[in-house]
Parts: structure tokens; C-alpha cells; sequence
């Protein structure tokens, strides 16, 4: 079987000062979580004034890894954390 993965949003801010991002894993809901250093790290020279700006901006870059590790089953409790590493 095909892993079906959609990215799905709202991005929202999470408890921790990071970011939150639903998605839908073979059609079962899990989020993606970016921490706020992971945020700051993603383009260091390209930095935002806040964290769901900075996701914005990077959007794209950031799912990317999000979708890296949920295609490897990197996943707990239905959420993938995207860390500065995995850039």
C-alpha cells in the first residue's frame, strides 16, 4: 500500500513557542510540529519577526521534512517533531 500523505493546515502556534501543522496520514489525522529553533534554523539569514511568520516564509522547505520522516515512520503519538537535524 501507497502512503497517502496530505498536508491539510491550519498552521498553528504551539504550547512550546513552536509550530503546529495538521496533516492526514492514509487518511487518519496527525500534525506536524516545527520547534521554534527549528524555525529560527531554517534560513538564518532570512529571519521573520515571529514564529508563524518564519513558517510561513519557509513553508515549503519545512513540509519537505515533515514529509521525509513521516515516510520513514518517524512518528509518536500521531505527530511528527521536525528538528533543526533533520534540515
Amino acid at each position: 500500500m501507497q502512503t497517502k500523505i496530505e498536508f491539510t493546515g491550519p498552521a498553528t502556534m504551539a504550547d512550546d513557542g513552536g509550530v503546529t501543522f495538521a496533516a492526514r496520514l492514509n487518511g487518519k489525522p496527525i500534525h506536524c510540529h516545527f520547534s521554534e529553533e527549528t524555525l529560527q534554523d531554517v534560513d538564518p539569514d532570512d529571519l521573520h519577526g515571529d514564529p508563524m511568520s518564519q513558517f510561513d516564509a519557509h513553508r515549503f522547505r519545512l513540509l519537505a521534512a515533515a514529509e521525509q520522516k513521516i515516510q520513514k515512520g518517524l512518528l509518536n503519538n500521531d505527530v511528527v517533531s521536525v528538528y533543526t537535524s533533520d534540515l
